[in-house]
């Protein structure tokens, strides 16, 4: 092709560029595909194959797929293909070697667009033009001791995160679940906030989709986080956005990396995954209905709040609740041995606390939000079931100021 001049040839050469996903030409292809195994596809013959070089496959009807090789072993590869193996033919499957890793093309111009798992638009807008090409698998460390300490926090409309675990921008929280628990709930509530604020104030634009679906290919989840949070840092770093990444869920991630590691018939570790298995989700990590609160923990949340943050009180209210409804928890067990009859006083406005503390506070409608301070004036409402004597862990003048209220106790 003859070079062009000019701005007009230039952007010509870059449209062109973007509908053959930045390919170049000509390239050597190899028809030795040798067999297929689940989502994995064997190649021989191939010269100096390399570890997690990107592959591109041109099936017969020429469609083409991508896929990175995850093993060597002389002249044959093993190659993992994202878009999953359905309808490869090994006779009339054509294999082109990039001589490249993962790379996402990364952009401004992403903001406001939805991506399928494998970073492809599937908005019916326009091609994104690449204002740089980044590896997935790196990431942007940043040097703990150069970071600025956080010390802003983030709400999300749930009272039982913002007021007892509330999160600082720039820190990392995961919400563990077991099995059947609508933990995905928390996930998209805490979007849904964000969403809505983004459209109140018009900038939606200011929102990308990564989208993963139940019906795409189980393989193309083992590199869907890792596009998202590389467009994170990108944005974040290069173009000096604050950036708030949602990943949901995590667990059909780790299935996707039991499939592959089946597949090459790997010792399994405990109930069938790789024993890698943490080792790969620390890439990624490091890079309400019903919360259970007693083993929850935010490290940074002592930095994120209290006067000129949230509300002077915050702290205080939050190590009462903690308080109060752990020895709650304590007088219901004992209550199951010994009766509510053999209860005192003061363990019965402990269960009284801890009943409305489940129903009204921790308990939270999906399309409910709460600002942080409705949710610490609940919290208020909940420790006046009790004397001013009983709240010690809240000073004397945080009590004078705040706990004189009219009404008694969480409602009903």
């Amino acid at each position: 092709m003859a070079p062009t001049t000019g701005e007009n040839g230039v952007a010509k050469e870059h449209a062109a560029a973007v509908t053959r996903n930045y390919i170049s030409q000509p390239r050597l292809t190899y028809k030795t595909v040798s067999g297929v195994n689940g989502p994995l596809v064997i190649l021989d013959d191939v010269k100096f194959p390399k570890f997690a070089e990107i592959v591109t496959l041109t099936l017969q009807d020429g469609s083409q797929r991508s896929g990175q090789v995850l093993e060597v072993s002389g002249s044959k590869a093993v190659v993992q293909v994202f878009e999953g193996t359905s309808g490869i033919d090994a006779k009339h499957t054509t294999c082109e070697f990039t001589g490249d890793i993962l790379r996402t093309p990364v952009s401004s111009d992403m903001l406001g667009r939805v991506f399928n798992g494998s970073g492809k638009a599937i908005d019916r807008g326009p091609a994104v033009m690449a204002e740089d090409f980044l590896d997935i698998q790196g990431g942007q460390p940043i040097n703990p001791w150069s970071r600025i300490y956080p010390e802003e926090m983030i709400q999300t409309g749930i009272s039982a995160i913002d007021t007892m675990n509330s999160i600082a921008r720039g820190q990392k929280i995961p919400i563990f679940s077991a099995a059947g628990l609508p933990h995905n709930d928390v996930n998209m509530e805490t979007a849904r906030f964000f969403k809505q604020d983004f459209e109140e104030n018009g900038s939606m634009e200011n929102v990308c989709l990564f989208l993963n679906l139940a019906n795409d290919p189980t393989i193309e989840r083992i590199i869907t986080p890792r596009l998202a949070l590389t467009t994170a840092e990108f944005l974040a770093y290069q173009c000096e956005n604050h950036v708030l990444v949602i990943l949901t869920d995590m667990s059909s991630y780790a299935e996707a990396l039991r499939e592959v590691s089946a597949a090459r018939e790997e010792v399994p570790g405990r109930r069938g995954f790789p024993g890698y298995m943490y080792t790969d989700l620390a890439t990624i990590y490091e890079v309400y209905p019903p919360i259970n609160v007693l083993p929850s923990l935010s490290r940074l949340m002592k930095s994120a709040i209290g006067e000129g943050m949230t509300r002077k009180d915050h702290a205080d209210v939050s190590n009462q609740l903690y308080a109060n409804y752990a020895i709650g928890k304590d007088v219901q067990a004992m209550k199951a041995v010994v009766g509510e009859e053999a209860l005192t006083s003061e363990d019965l406005l402990y269960l009284e606390f801890l009943s409305k503390f489940e129903k009204n506070f921790i308990t939270q409608g999906t399309y409910e939000n709460r600002s942080v301070f409705d949710s610490l004036d609940i919290g208020w409402s909940l420790l006046r079931i009790f004397p001013k004597e009983m709240l010690k862990r809240i000073p004397q003048s945080i009590l004078a100021e705040y706990y004189p209220r009219d009404g008694r106790g969480g409602s009903d």
